[in-house]
């Protein structure tokens, strides 16, 4: 009989029942489960709701069961619903009666709410320490390129010369706003919501602030209808994730454009590629074409939370139950692919003689002609032209600026001078 059953006359449709239960993906919040378990059955006890021998007893119960899951001796049961009323029952089996009373002054709305919360603090702080890894390893990579010169483009065109170290640390930056992003998200979700019961709170004189510390919660949360309806924390969380796919893909796609032949930047290392089946000659840079495609997966789990809270009434609705493996499928998504992305970056051969070699041609220096002119109190639309009807005339010419003579450079402004020749070469 299920623990809610009083009410019922049937038994659940076999259907229905495996249609229902979540135990496939939440499982993995057993430890969670059990732990705001312990800190709500020891505040009961303080608070005399139950006799402190009986909440005693569960606390040991439920620590037994703990590590009898961590060493593979529990069969959770799909019958059972969810990891909730599988650890619930479990407890119940093992200690009787007393077992009943570890549910007294909470509901399963405030209590997914809880664990849920704890879960994703944990993995949170997860996302944030490799995120911190992949930045130490672009900012040893940069320093390293510091010095190496190559083309910088806008719009996939041709632009101004830059380092090699300035462009790694762009994303350096990237993923800096994604760590300052998690740890904000952080905020929100470190919000205490056990004690909201159902929706309307309980009639226990129950000790919330105790529970929060305990479970090293920042503060309650104050509306207790609110409190098991939220899930922006959830939402917050993946638009994170959603972001630094994004900038992962963005980095991957630069990495692909790189090692392709007709560019020759860099060389993905052998144990991060892969052959072709039919082609012998081919190593593709598989690891970053599939983060790429991986970015538009955790999209979807955004967009699939989104459209799931998008028209729900107050307060908890089943519908909730879809934000878990939205969000554990983003999660484990993003943990999985700055995991490989790192060892990939850190293996990865930079050419640097073929990124200097792309500084010829294209006219690079032409901004460089033009803040020349600048200096030489020209105004700047007037230089701008000026440089580039002179692009324009090396281009039908077949020359580069730097091959112009100065009678050239004179026709198009006559503050051109001498010195021009100094200030448009490019160092390499």
């Amino acid at each position: 009989m299920k623990l809610w059953g009083g009410r019922f006359e049937k038994s659940t449709n076999r259907l229905a029942e495996n249609f229902q239960n979540s135990i496939k993906f939440d499982y993995r919040m057993y430890k969670q489960d059990i732990r705001g378990s312990i800190a709500h059955v020891r505040m009961l006890g303080v608070q005399g709701i139950i006799d402190k021998k009986e909440s005693e007893a569960i606390i040991k119960g439920l620590e037994e069961i703990l590590e009898d899951i961590e060493a593979g001796k529990v069969e959770l049961k799909e019958e059972a619903e969810d990891i909730h009323m599988n650890i619930e029952m479990l407890l119940i089996d093992r200690i009787g009666q007393t077992g009943k009373k570890l549910h007294t002054g909470r509901s399963r709305n405030d209590q997914v709410a809880l664990d849920l919360r704890i879960y994703l603090k944990e993995e949170t702080y997860e996302l944030v320490s490799l995120l911190k890894k992949l930045n130490y390893l672009l900012k040893d990579k940069a320093e390293e390129n510091k010095n190496v010169t190559m083309a910088g483009y806008t719009h996939m065109q041709r632009a101004q010369p830059v380092t090699l170290g300035l462009h790694l640390l762009a994303y350096y930056q990237m993923f800096e706003r994604d760590i300052d992003r998690l740890c904000d998200c952080n905020k929100r979700m470190d919000m205490m919501p056990l004690g909201s019961g159902a929706l309307a709170g309980t009639a226990y004189n129950l000790d919330r602030q105790m529970v929060a510390r305990e479970l090293g919660f920042a503060v309650i949360t104050k509306n207790s209808m609110d409190a098991v309806s939220d899930r922006d924390f959830v939402i917050e969380l993946i638009s994170c994730c959603s972001i630094i796919m994004m900038h992962l893909s963005r980095f991957c796609e630069e990495l692909v454009i790189w090692n392709s032949y007709e560019f020759g930047y860099i060389e993905m290392d052998d144990s991060m590629s892969t052959g072709s089946s039919i082609m012998p000659q081919k190593k593709n840079p598989d690891v970053a074409e599939l983060i790429r495609g991986k970015t538009g997966r955790v999209y979807g789990d955004l967009m699939s939370i989104l459209t799931v809270m998008k028209a729900l009434p107050l307060a908890y609705n089943k519908d909730m139950q879809e934000d878990k493996e939205a969000v554990f499928d983003a999660v484990d998504t993003v943990k999985a692919c700055i995991g490989v992305f790192i060892p990939m970056l850190d293996t990865i051969t930079f050419k640097k003689d073929n990124m200097r070699k792309s500084l010829k041609g294209g006219f690079l220096n032409a901004t460089y002609a033009a803040d020349y002119l600048v200096k030489k109190g020209v105004p700047f639309r007037e230089a701008h032209e000026s440089v580039g009807m002179a692009v324009n005339h090396c281009i039908k010419v077949k020359k580069e600026l730097e091959e112009l003579t100065l009678r050239e450079f004179k026709s198009f402004n006559p503050a051109f001078g001498e010195d021009i020749y100094e200030k448009i070469g490019i160092r390499v």
